[in-house]
This record gives C-alpha cells, sequence and structure tokens, in this order.
C-alpha cells in the first residue's frame, strides 16, 4: 500500500545511537541482571535484534510495559508465549508502584542492574520510580538525582547509574534508548513509529495514520466500537463551534464551549472520531483485504475525520492536523487498548 511503498525501509540512526550502542555492549558484560524494557503493544516489534545474542548470554527479564495500553484479553497469550520460552515477563506500568515492586524484587539480589530497550519505551520512568520508591528506606540518601524522561524517542543521551539499596549495594544503569541501524520489515518499522519509539518526522505522521488506519480496518475494530462503547454512538451533547489546536501536548481546545469540562470534551472528540470510523467502514462496500479498496477507504476516512476533528476544509495543512491529533488518541489510550504484533504460535510437541 501507499503508506508501505512511502519512504521504503524506515532507517533512524543518529551517530550518538551507534555509540551508545557500543557503550551498552560493553556494560552488558559487567551486568548481574538485564531489565529489558519492550512497548506492550508491540512485544516482538520493540525488540532491538542486534542486543539479543548479547542479551541472551544474561540473567534478563522482559518488562513489558505501558500494560494500561496493551489489551488485556490479548496480553495473557503474551505472558503464556514467553513463559513456554523460559523467559522471564512482567507485564507492567513503570508509573505504578506495584508494579515497580514487582520488578525491583526480581533485581534482588543483584549488584548491577542493566536497563536497555527501544526508544521511549519507558525505561528511564522505570528506573525514576525505582529509585523513588528506594529512596524512601533511605532518607538520609544524597538527593535523588533522576533520569531524564521526555515524549521524544531518544532523550536519554548516555548511560547514568542510580544506587537503589544497600547491603547489599544494588545499582541500577539507565541506557539510552537503541534501534538497529535499518529496520527492513516496514511494517515493523510502522509499528515502532505508530507506538512513538521512531521520531514522527522520520517517518511523517500522516502515513503513520494511514497504517493506524489499515490495522483497524482490517481487523474490524470500529464495528467493535459499537457495541462496547458506554455512550451513545448515535450522538453527542453539543456541537463545538471553534477552531481547536491541535499541539501533540494538549488535545484540550483553546476555547472550549460552555459548562463543558476538558474530560468531557475529550470524550466527545473520541465519540466523534468513533462514530466516523464506525460508519464509514459500516457503509463501505469494497473489500478491506484488497489494497485499492483499503486505500479508497483510508481516504474517505481521512475526510471524515477532518470533520469529526473539526479541522476546518480549507487548512493548508489539514491532513497532518487530522494525523496528529488521531495519533494522539491512540497513543493515549483514547482509542481503546490495543496490540499490534500477534502472539507466534507456540510449539507444544516435544
Amino acid at each position: 500500500m501507499g503508506f508501505n511503498s512511502s519512504g521504503g525501509a524506515i532507517n533512524w540512526f543518529p551517530g550518538q545511537m551507534a555509540a551508545a550502542t557500543r557503550a551498552i555492549r560493553d556494560r552488558l558484560k559487567v551486568s548481574d541482571l538485564v531489565i529489558e524494557v519492550r512497548d506492550s503493544r508491540i512485544p516482538l516489534s520493540s525488540v532491538n535484534a542486534d542486543l539479543q545474542p548479547h542479551l541472551s548470554k544474561k540473567r534478563r527479564v522482559i518488562a513489558l510495559n505501558k500494560k494500561d495500553l496493551a489489551n488485556p484479553n490479548v496480553m495473557h497469550k503474551w505472558t503464556h508465549y514467553f513463559d513456554s520460552r523460559n523467559q522471564d515477563c512482567l507485564p507492567i506500568n513503570a508509573h505504578s508502584k506495584s508494579s515497580v515492586k514487582k520488578v525491583r524484587r526480581n533485581a534482588e539480589p543483584t549488584l548491577l542492574v542493566m536497563v536497555v530497550g527501544v526508544p521511549n519505551v519507558g525505561k528511564s520512568a522505570l528506573i525514576n520510580s525505582i529509585h523513588r520508591i528506594a529512596s524512601s528506606h533511605f532518607p538520609v540518601q544524597e538527593k535523588i538525582k533522576r533520569a531524564t524522561v521526555g515524549p521524544l524517542p531518544g532523550v536519554t543521551q548516555d548511560i547514568a547509574g542510580f544506587k537503589i539499596a544497600h547491603h547489599p549495594s544494588i545499582y541500577v544503569l539507565d541506557t539510552p534508548g537503541v534501534l538497529v541501524p535499518s529496520i527492513p520489515d516496514i511494517e515493523t518499522g510502522l509499528k515502532l513509529a505508530l507506538a512513538g519509539s521512531v521520531k514522527d518526522s522520520v517517518v511523517g505522521e500522516e502515513r503513520i495514520a494511514q497504517y493506524l488506519l489499515a490495522v483497524l480496518n482490517t481487523r474490524g475494530t470500529p464495528l467493535h466500537w459499537k457495541h462496547s462503547n458506554n455512550r451513545r454512538m448515535e450522538g453527542i451533547r453539543y456541537e463545538p463551534e471553534e477552531k481547536h489546536d491541535y499541539n501533540l501536548k494538549d488535545l484540550r481546545p483553546k476555547k472550549k464551549p460552555p459548562n463543558v469540562s476538558d474530560v468531557l470534551y475529550i470524550e466527545d472528540m473520541v465519540t466523534e472520531v468513533q462514530r466516523a470510523l464506525y460508519f464509514s467502514l459500516s457503509e463501505f462496500d469494497g473489500n478491506v483485504e484488497n489494497e485499492n479498496d483499503l486505500e479508497c477507504l483510508i481516504e474517505q476516512q481521512f475526510e471524515a475525520l477532518q470533520k469529526a476533528l473539526r479541522i476546518p476544509h480549507k487548512a493548508s495543512e489539514a491532513r497532518i492536523m487530522v494525523a496528529k491529533k488521531f495519533l494522539t488518541l491512540f497513543r493515549t489510550g483514547k482509542l481503546g487498548p490495543f496490540i499490534l504484533d500477534d502472539v507466534p504460535e507456540v510449539n507444544t510437541t516435544s
């Protein structure tokens, strides 16, 4: 399809990634435990294949982060898959104290723990949570030095160490997110981009949004929304007249309709989007398995989303504005929990 051929294979390997990869390999030699953080929505696509031969030689825990954004009905299949491969696996939320305590228990009685993963899977957030819990046990410790956390992939630039326990002393190393130099499988690259592990500017927001629509349509997800949404799909409460800000940091409009809370405004935006995609798919008389038909449907849906998101028709960058807001709804979990990777079949024969 267009989003597959446009731009070809995804390449994003800044110079610092090459240096970081070498540094990680060196530190792995002296690490007692590796916590490999992956995105729960892409448990296989968020793997750095170049590091796997090195990681497989170490004691390792796979932390599937952002489990709150992943479909719980599918997540248990993934834990079963990793169990069948004798790999320790923990679905976690790096901002949840109970999740972090489970990870920390796996780190004891280890002296040096290394946290690795591709960009933007939540390594630094996990490190900060571990350090925060640990520091509460040592009130006389020096001021906490936190890892830098940001919404853009590749924020952590070097390897930093954090002490999380005494007697024995346990240290955790936070590392930069690193990808392989080239991602030859286009769909894997698009999944990484959709989850935010590759900068939007590398792939293009419109291309990523097209891929997301293709996934939703081929899975029939919009048809399920009508039955699962507890709000009315046939209409919402108000008709906003203002042009809304599409800044990725904030879905809220600059000026809301009167008597409408921020939460209600975003809920109604989600309902409008779901209705638009539901009706466009339910009324579509083509075959979503046919690439040409699917491309036509996606074009129709971009127009429908533009209306649902109240983006002026004459806006010169209307499509990019649609794509940015649509991606924000997905990435913040407003469209529901998803797991994009398919669970490989487990061979039960001996």
